[in-house]
């Protein structure tokens, strides 16, 4: 019997919900890690204990994967005209819409039940934290920037996580808020520049379509305010040679994504896009020891 022509087995439903949570995939929730991390050390002035770090890593994994879900059902018919993504659970009809819609539910709910366990300021920031993650997937069709509407959304570990410690969010983590939204600028318009032209087809709203020619420097730029905002917030919290030595390391990696975007082809801006989460975990380094020998 020629083995070629039997069809190929039917995944499991396990290994569908893990698709649809790009378990495969940690780039995602590792970009949302690292801000979260580092605005607890810097709230704790140091290691803010085993229970704190527990629950924004399993949060932040558990929330990423359900806000997966969302915009999969979200954007199942825009995804079904573009190569990259028309093979998706929810848009190849493999998982349904109620069904990816529930599996979502329940992860977001397992991570409530974690914010549950801090204090009565991270609970509410959690809530509106979730409803902003309910919105950005239909930010795309209707705000020509709709990465800062993502922006705002993954940065919100930052205030939870100094509301977790202190049970208040001052100016500094807003301030470092408003920085990380520069960075999400960056690394999501690299990746809307890997879609620009089916994008542009169907009619999505995207940075990489708004800033046009201007995209490449735009980026490069957000990534300069991004380090520089964190910089001048954190500049009197740090050893002051831990951090240059972080900043000349996160300036290299710059200068490589610019590289890499610069001619547009698709994957090298998939390629920054991907290589984002070793910036995030270069600043993160740079936290903690500059906090820990400051």
């Amino acid at each position: 019997m020629n083995s070629a022509a039997l069809p190929e087995p039917r995944p499991s439903k396990l290994a569908l919900y893990l698709d649809l949570i790009r378990w495969n995939r940690p780039a995602g929730w590792l970009l949302l890690l690292w801000p979260s991390l580092s605005a607890l050390w810097i709230a704790a002035h140091g290691f803010p204990g085993l229970h704190l770090l527990a629950v924004f890593v399993a949060g932040t994994i558990l929330m990423r994967s359900a806000g997966c879900c969302v915009n999969d059902v979200a954007d199942r018919e825009f995804d079904k005209h573009v190569k990259r993504t028309a093979q998706r659970p929810v848009t190849s009809g493999r998982v349904g819409v109620k069904e990816a819609l529930v599996v979502g539910a329940v992860l977001a709910f397992v991570a409530f039940l974690l914010v549950l366990t801090t204090n009565t300021a991270t609970i509410a920031w959690s809530v509106l934290g979730l409803v902003l993650s309910l919105i950005y997937p239909y930010a795309k069709r209707h705000v020509s920037m709709p990465q800062a509407v993502l922006g705002v959304a993954f940065s919100f570990g930052i205030p939870m996580a100094f509301a977790a410690v202190t049970e208040s969010a001052p100016w500094q983590a807003w301030a470092l808020m408003a920085g990380n939204l520069f960075w999400v600028l960056a690394y999501d318009t690299e990746y809307a520049m890997v879609d620009r032209d089916d994008d542009l087809r169907i009619g999505m709203k995207t940075s990489a379509i708004t800033l046009g020619d201007a995209d490449v420097p735009a980026i490069t730029a957000f990534y300069l305010v991004f380090l520089g905002l964190w910089t001048a917030v954190l500049w009197g919290q740090v050893n002051p040679v831990v951090w240059g030595a972080m900043l000349v390391v996160a300036l290299a990696q710059v200068a490589w994504h610019w590289r890499l975007i610069k001619d547009r082809t698709r994957d090298g801006c998939f390629k920054a896009f991907r290589l984002n989460h070793w910036l995030g975990f270069t600043v993160f380094v740079g936290t903690v020891i500059g906090i820990a020998l400051r």
